[in-house]
C-alpha cells in the first residue's frame, strides 16, 4: 500500500547517498527534507494547539456555568471555537501526517534493491540473475523481511561479480560512526561477545541507537509540555491522562527502534532533534503573534461593545419620547412577533387594573365552576332546626308541558309516578 510513496522516498534517499556518500548522512539530510516539507502543515498545527491551549480558561468558565446543561456547554463551547477561529481537530489531523511517511521510509530502507535502486523484481525471483549469482557466491542470507539489507551488503562487498547483471545495481555502505545501520539493535547485552573491543563495540553502538532515540523523544515531549501545555483533547480527558499517553510515545519508539533497522532509529533521532528547535522556534513566533491577535481582538471587542450600549440608550431614549419606528428591513415575521408581544403584555396589564378585589358571591346552587353541582332546585337553608324540610322554601319548576298552579308547593321529597303529585300524608 505504500509502495506509491515508498518507492519516491527510496529514490531520493539513494540519490543523496549518491551526493554525500554516506549513507548515514543521506538518512539525516532526509530528516531535514521531510522536516522541510512538513514545516507548513506543523505550524498549522501547532498554531492550532496553542490557540486551543489560550481558551482553556474560557472554557473552564463555561463548564461551570453550563455544567448540569450538558447540551449548552457543547452548544457555548462551539460558538467559542468558531469566534476564536480554532479549529477542534485541525492540530490532530495535521499531527498525524509524519505517522505514513514513516511507514513508507520503513519500507524504503528495508527493500534497498526495488526502492532505492529500482532493480527489476524479475531479477530478484527464485529463478532470477542475482538471486542466481547470489547463490553461486554462496550467500546465505536467509528469508526473512530483511533479506534485501542482507543481500546488498553482500553485493557491496563482492560488486565486481554482479557487473553487468543490472546497470541498476548500486554499492552501499551501511557504516557510519561504527554502526552497521542496517543492522537490527540486539538488547540481550549479556550475550554479546565481550572477549574483545573490536567484537562488543559494534554491538553497543548499535544498541546505544534506540536508547538514544527514546532519549530524545523524551527530551521533545518535556520541552514540548513545558513551552506549550497540550488542551484538553476532548471531554472528561484529563491532563494526567494527555501526559501518561505523551509519555508512552517515548517507549514505544524505544520498542520499535530494537525491531527496525539502526537507519530508522538515526532518522527518528534527527527528527527529535529538528522538532525540538522547531517547537521552541514556533511558540516564540506564535506566542508573540497571539499576544498581538488578543489584543486587536480585545479592542474590536470593547468597540463593539460601546457601540451596542450607546444604540440600546438611544432606544431607551425614543422610546421614552415615543419617537421610535419600525425598521423597514425588518421582517415580517419579526414585526409580527413583536406585535403578539405587545398584544400580550397590554392584555396582561389590563387584566391586572381590572381584576377584582375579593372574588363576587357565587350563587348557592354553584360549586366552583359546575353551575347545577348540586342540583338546580338546591338551597342552602333547605332544612330547618328541627330537621324537617321547609318545602315552602324550595319550590319545584314544571316540567316541559306541565302545568300547575304557581301559589302551589310541592316537597322535593315527594315521589313522581306518572306524572302526578300526591300528597304524601293521605
Amino acid at each position: 500500500m505504500f509502495d506509491a510513496i515508498a518507492v519516491p522516498f527510496g529514490m531520493l534517499l539513494m540519490w543523496l547517498y549518491e551526493f554525500c556518500k554516506n549513507y548515514g548522512l543521506a538518512v539525516i539530510f532526509f530528516a531535514i527534507i521531510v522536516n522541510l516539507i512538513l514545516l507548513p502543515f506543523q505550524m498549522k498545527a501547532k498554531r492550532g494547539t496553542m490557540r486551543q491551549a489560550r481558551i482553556q480558561p474560557k472554557i473552564k468558565e463555561l463548564e461551570k456555568k453550563h455544567g448540569a446543561n450538558r447540551q449548552k456547554y457543547q452548544q457555548e463551547v462551539a460558538n467559542l471555537y468558531k469566534e476564536e477561529g480554532v479549529s477542534m481537530t485541525g492540530g490532530c489531523l495535521w499531527s498525524l501526517l509524519p505517522l505514513p511517511i514513516m511507514l513508507a521510509l520503513y519500507r524504503a530502507i528495508s527493500l534497498p534493491l526495488t526502492t532505492m535502486m529500482r532493480v527489476e523484481q524479475s531479477l530478484l525471483a527464485e529463478n532470477g540473475a542475482i538471486t542466481a549469482k547470489l547463490a553461486e557466491l554462496g550467500f546465505e542470507g536467509g528469508a526473512g523481511y530483511y533479506q534485501q539489507i542482507a543481500q546488498t551488503h553482500f553485493i557491496y562487498e563482492n560488486f565486481g561479480s554482479f557487473e553487468g547483471i543490472s546497470p541498476a545495481l548500486r554499492q552501499i555502505n551501511y557504516s557510519f560512526l561504527g554502526i552497521d545501520l542496517g543492522a537490527t539493535p540486539q538488547w540481550k547485552v549479556w550475550e554479546f561477545d565481550w572477549s574483545s573491543p573490536e567484537r562488543w563495540l559494534p554491538m553497543l553502538l548499535l544498541f546505544l541507537v534506540p536508547v538514544v532515540t527514546a532519549g530524545l523523544q523524551l527530551v521533545q515531549t518535556i520541552i514540548s509540555q513545558k513551552i506549550s501545555p497540550s488542551p484538553q483533547m476532548a471531554e472528561g480527558q484529563t491532563a494526567s491522562s494527555t501526559n501518561m499517553m505523551l509519555m508512552m510515545m517515548p517507549v514505544m519508539m524505544l520498542v520499535f527502534a530494537f525491531a527496525a533497522p539502526a537507519a530508522l532509529g538515526v532518522y527518528w533521532s534527527a527528527g527529535a532533534v529538528l522538532n525540538i528547535l522547531r517547537d521552541i522556534w514556533l511558540t516564540k513566533r506564535y506566542n508573540r503573534i497571539m499576544d498581538q491577535e488578543d489584543e486587536v481582538r480585545l479592542a474590536a471587542n470593547a468597540k463593539k461593545k460601546a457601540e451596542l450600549e450607546r444604540k440600546r440608550q438611544e432606544t431607551e431614549r425614543l422610546k421614552a419620547e415615543n419617537k421610535t419606528a419600525v425598521n423597514p428591513s425588518t421582517s415580517k415575521k419579526k414585526l409580527e412577533l413583536s406585535e403578539k408581544k405587545e398584544r400580550e403584555a397590554k392584555s396582561a396589564e389590563w387584566e391586572k387594573k381590572h381584576k377584582p378585589d375579593k372574588p363576587t358571591d357565587e350563587e348557592p346552587s354553584r360549586e366552583g365552576t359546575r353551575r347545577y353541582a348540586r342540583g338546580r332546585a338546591y338551597t342552602p337553608d333547605r332544612y330547618d332546626g328541627d330537621g324537617e324540610a321547609d318545602i315552602d322554601e324550595a319550590p319545584r319548576e314544571p316540567d316541559a308541558g306541565e302545568e300547575w298552579d304557581d301559589t302551589e308547593t310541592y316537597d322535593d321529597n315527594e315521589k313522581d309516578d306518572d306524572d302526578e303529585y300526591e300528597d304524601p300524608d293521605e
